[in-house]
């Protein structure tokens, strides 16, 4: 048990903060691979809290992305956008995107922390429902996932899997500012 863990614990009378330390004690109680990283607080992901803020994240802003210069979120009939959380036979698929020129359809695959090689199953068998159920027989089905982070695992998978791409996000904060007393 690390020293922050161990101290943050406290007694029976006092009032513990176990906060930020949950991958530490599922490592304890044997529930991760001996030998995964430690964590602390000061080493914990500065990414999104969950998946689906990461995700609406990355639908509102879409026109400001590399993603929305080169692709729409996959509309209906009517042109609405219904890409988010699009419904399939194997499970919904965090975004489903076509080609400005419409000759690809993309399959994104979200993660808020690592992508593991069972990230590339899981966006492979969204690709095969879309190729088979949802393209034209003249589109092209490609996948996509983003997270913060990856292994080495998943890059020997993706080594096979030309048509998946993989991006890692990076979030920043900056204060501009515009008026007033500068600090």
């Amino acid at each position: 048990m690390s020293v922050p863990l161990r101290n943050s614990s406290g007694g029976i009378t006092t009032i513990i903060d176990l906060t930020g330390y949950g991958p530490e004690i599922a490592a304890l109680a044997g529930t991760v691979a001996p030998g995964g990283p430690s964590v602390t607080p000061a080493d914990t992901d500065p990414g999104f809290p969950m998946e689906k803020e990461l995700e609406n994240f990355l639908v509102t802003n879409w026109a400001a992305t590399d993603l929305g210069a080169h692709y729409d979120l996959y509309p209906d009939e009517d042109g609405a956008p219904i890409g988010q959380q699009y419904q399939t036979a194997t499970g919904p698929i965090d975004i489903l995107a076509v080609k400005k020129d419409g000759t690809e359809l993309l399959v994104i695959e979200l993660k808020r922390g690592a992508a593991t090689d069972r990230t590339v199953g899981q966006i492979q068998r969204y690709m095969g429902y879309i190729k088979q159920e949802v393209a034209e027989p003249s589109q092209k089905v490609r996948g996509l996932i983003i997270a913060l982070e990856d292994d080495v695992k998943l890059q020997y998978a993706l080594a096979v899997a030309p048509d998946i791409s993989f991006y890692r996000y990076k979030v920043s904060f900056k204060l501009n500012h515009t008026g007033g007393l500068t600090l």
